[in-house]
């Protein structure tokens, strides 16, 4: 247990230059004294006294003094804050904090006992429960994580309960047979589909974190309610089951993936361990209590089986509506400082815009949770990947192509394509990165383009009317190259200190998380 050691500076408890007799440093010549090894308790008896004075190149100071008094030490533990003090006999540990508690301080004054006797808990509980140094998000994030968890497995072991009754186990020993073997179901066919989907999806749970989790989450829900279907349809239990575990495999898999990436955002002091300890620890918990209630709600109906074999179709609909708003509200307290592209777009978006850059808090809150991607939400939005031969301008791309420098490390290009419904085309701007890009130049890439685009839509308005002409129009490919390089030069006047307000803002800017498609990079012949 750690605890820090505070000394003052003065020592007004010491006098002055007290004189003792010799009779009583007789002590020191004593040869059969020993030292005994320091041991940590509220009272350290010493049977003899004596002073020292810190700091000072001189003989050892043997005054010390013979009334009581506080000791300039202080100190602090996870259990509260204590002062060393001198009662003209002993050394003691004071509590200054209130969180000493003592039998008779109880008894004398039961009010003010009960209060501290609280409070001693109340901290103790705290400690057992959440790690010593996390963001100030941390708690909230805590008490959300309670509700999806106890909701959740009390879905999951009724759902239990109700494959065992498919089977034919009875009434009477579902209920245990469930919460024994809940762990049990999540093995077999649903493995070999989890390594697929861990595969396939593997950046995406580092660029699309809050979205897959809360995805694969309601993915969890539905599998509770296939489950619940097996007494329904007992002839197709195999079917229903191996569908929920394999759901629940996937739902497994994002879980682990991204569980590591959650508890870094709240280790403020590399304390990366203690947060994933303390997660078990409440998982654990919490699961113990979604238990509790599942066993609870199975008591008070077992005298009406009827209501007892409806009773997981009642709960559903609650529970797992519980269940995902636990999951949403406890995401949204959860801010990421890892940067992709679409927090990068949000960062320099409000740059631009405003001139500083938004906080991880910020940025988590505009970012929020999509389940599905919507292309084209704004105009021109921009892409990093490689050139689509269907979605080309020739002539514009075929020119950007050509002009292709050996010290660039990008290029921009727009691009069109149709929007959901197919009946309308859009335009975006394209961001081919090249091979060796590094962090600096991708950050210098996106101000580019939101530079580019922030001169599209002022003179767009002029083309949106003739857009057929585009291709075509001598008029159009010398704005934008201006509009090109116009950006460029503002990109480089303003990126380093854009760099060094987000490192200062909370940031890791040391890389850039991208996603598969966002990893395609184009290369020179001459490379």
């Amino acid at each position: 247990m750690q605890s820090t050691l505070h000394i003052h500076a003065r020592y007004p408890w010491i006098p002055q230059k007290t004189h003792i007799p010799s009779h009583k440093l007789s002590f020191l010549s004593n040869s059969t004294t020993s030292l005994k090894p320091f041991t940590t308790t509220n009272s350290l008896k010493t049977p003899v006294n004596f002073g020292c004075c810190f700091g000072e190149e001189e003989d050892f100071n043997l005054d010390f003094p013979f009334a009581p008094s506080r000791l300039p030490v202080i100190i602090r533990q996870p259990s509260g804050i204590s002062q060393y003090c001198w009662d003209g006999n002993e050394l003691k540990l004071v509590s200054l904090d209130g969180n000493s508690l003592t039998l008779s301080d109880f008894c004398l004054n039961f009010e003010q006992g009960f209060q501290r006797l609280v409070r001693v808990y109340g901290s103790a509980v705290r400690n057992f429960f959440l790690p010593k140094e996390v963001s100030e998000n941390y708690l909230e994030y805590v008490k959300w994580k309670f509700v999806h968890r106890v909701f959740s497995s009390a879905l999951q072991v009724l759902a239990t309960q109700a494959m065992f009754r498919a089977i034919g186990v009875g009434y009477s020993h579902s209920l245990p047979s469930a919460a024994a073997l809940n762990w049990v179901l999540k093995d077999g066919l649903g493995r070999l589909c989890r390594c697929i989907y861990t595969a396939t999806l593997a950046s995406a749970f580092d660029t699309n974190l809050k979205r897959v989790r809360f995805s694969t989450s309601v993915l969890f829900s539905l599998s509770i309610g296939i489950e619940l279907l097996t007494p329904v349809c007992p002839q197709y239990f195999l079917v229903l089951a191996s569908i929920a575990n394999i759901a629940k495999q996937i739902c497994l898999a994002c879980y682990l993936a991204t569980g590591t990436a959650v508890h870094k955002s709240f280790a403020v002091s590399d304390n990366l361990g203690e947060v994933s300890a303390k997660a078990q620890i409440q998982l654990v918990c919490f699961d113990n209590l979604g238990l509790m209630l599942a066993a609870v709600l199975n008591i008070l109906c077992r005298n009406n089986p009827r209501l007892q074999a409806g009773l997981p179709f009642l709960v559903y609909p609650i529970f797992s509506a519980l269940d995902l708003y636990g999951i949403y509200q406890g995401l949204k307290h959860v801010h990421l400082q890892t940067l992709t592209k679409d927090r990068l777009e949000i960062i320099v978006s409000l740059w631009i815009e405003q001139g500083r850059v938004p906080s991880p808090a910020e940025v988590s809150k505009e970012e929020g949770i999509e389940l599905f991607w919507a292309k084209g939400r704004k105009p021109f939005p921009v892409r990093i990947g490689c050139l689509n031969a269907k979605n080309q301008l020739p002539k514009l791309s075929m020119m950007t192509i050509q002009n292709l420098k050996s010290w660039d490390f990008y290029f921009l290009c727009l691009e069109r394509f149709a929007n959901k419904g197919g009946c309308m085309e859009q335009y975006g701007i394209l961001l081919s990165l090249r091979e060796g890009a590094g962090t600096a130049e991708i950050i210098m890439a996106i101000l580019h383009a939101f530079y580019v685009r922030k001169g599209l839509l002022c003179c767009w308005g002029r083309w949106e009317s003739n857009l057929d002409v585009l291709n075509r129009s001598d008029a159009f490919l010398e704005e934008w190259l201006d509009l090109i390089e116009n950006g460029k030069e503002s990109a480089e006047v303003n990126l380093k200190l854009l760099i060094e307000q987000m490192s200062s803002s909370g940031w890791n800017s040391k890389n850039i998380l991208l996603s598969t498609q966002e990893q395609a990079r184009y290369s020179l012949l001459v490379d």
